[in-house]
């Protein structure tokens, strides 16, 4: 896919969002002036549109401290706020990088159920194979014959071998294999699949703490990131979620999934703002080529339904 085509579908898959907040932002400013009211109404707008209250109030003050001409517009207000968003944004748009020195990189992927973990992990062999990498898939999810199912089917797709036992086996285990044969075979990335089942969040920390102890016993560096798969839809619960596996794994980077599903994209900028986690890379799709690096200035300017002008 061109880069055109990618910032068109990034920018229709915000649609819900931008026009939540392109609406929000005329009636706010129906009458045409900056006031208490209007930056009131404004906050409001934001706030429905998961960017969070700390983060909204921040945008807020900060248009109220510009200066503008009388009779401000609203597409005036996008600029400023889409402007104000990409500072936000920029210092976390970060893309995985791949450690040529490990061998292999170990990149364990965490998440809840449905937030298209095991997808990922899918597109990222994908991308990573394309660039000329060695990729090797673990199905980490042992609790889930679907899961392991669906990510031998992305290794057919991508050329990449996968680890994998029967349903109900021991998932530190098979982690434990899948490296120890990656490494024998010099593979350049090794993708791990994890359960994600909240529903006994001890048991979960237990099993994932054990994955991370089996690893570092084959490699003291492992796993060399941990992506934390969230799905845009959930909006503030995004941010709960980061809470909950941060206590459990060391997350290094974030994976915001299914953007053109959601009238939440918002919830990008306050976890933005909250965590400063590397967001790695965005979902706007189902198709391999809808996950890509993160862009800031792209992102900002969509979500607040402006054109991109990145490459004028």
């Amino acid at each position: 896919m061109s880069e055109g085509g990618w910032l068109s579908r990034l920018r229709a898959g915000l649609g819900k969002s931008s026009s939540r907040l392109v609406d929000g932002i005329a009636h706010a400013f129906t009458r045409g002036r900056l006031d208490d009211e209007a930056l009131q109404d404004l906050e409001d707008v934001l706030i429905t549109a998961d960017l969070g209250p700390a983060t909204a109030a921040r945008l807020v003050a900060s248009l109220g401290e510009q200066r503008f001409e009388k009779g401000i517009e609203p597409e005036a207000v996008r600029r400023a706020l889409a402007g104000d968003i990409e500072a936000i944004l920029a210092p976390v748009a970060r893309p995985l990088e791949i450690d040529p020195a490990a061998t292999p990189h170990v990149v364990l992927v965490v998440g809840v159920n449905g937030t298209g973990k095991t997808t990922t992990i899918g597109k990222l062999a994908k991308q990573l194979r394309r660039d000329g990498k060695s990729v090797m898939l673990a199905a980490g999810d042992t609790f889930r014959a679907a899961a392991i199912e669906q990510l031998e089917i992305w290794g057919e797709r991508t050329g990449a071998p996968v680890v994998a036992r029967e349903t109900g086996s021991d998932a530190a285990g098979l982690a434990y294999d899948a490296l120890e044969t990656a490494r024998r075979d010099g593979v350049h990335v090794l993708l791990i699949d994890t359960a994600g089942r909240l529903h006994n969040k001890a048991d979960l920390m237990a099993e994932l703490e054990k994955i991370v102890r089996v690893l570092k016993k084959v490699d003291p560096a492992a796993p060399h990131d941990t992506l934390l798969v969230l799905d845009a839809t959930t909006g503030q619960n995004a941010i709960a979620q980061v809470e909950t596996f941060a206590d459990m794994v060391e997350v290094t980077g974030l994976v915001v999934t299914k953007l053109d599903g959601s009238a939440k994209g918002g919830v990008l900028v306050a976890l933005a703002e909250k965590f400063g986690l590397p967001v790695c890379a965005v979902g706007v799709g189902e198709g391999v080529d809808d996950l890509r690096s993160f862009e800031a200035r792209a992102f900002a300017r969509g979500l607040m339904g402006l054109p991109d002008d990145s490459l004028i």
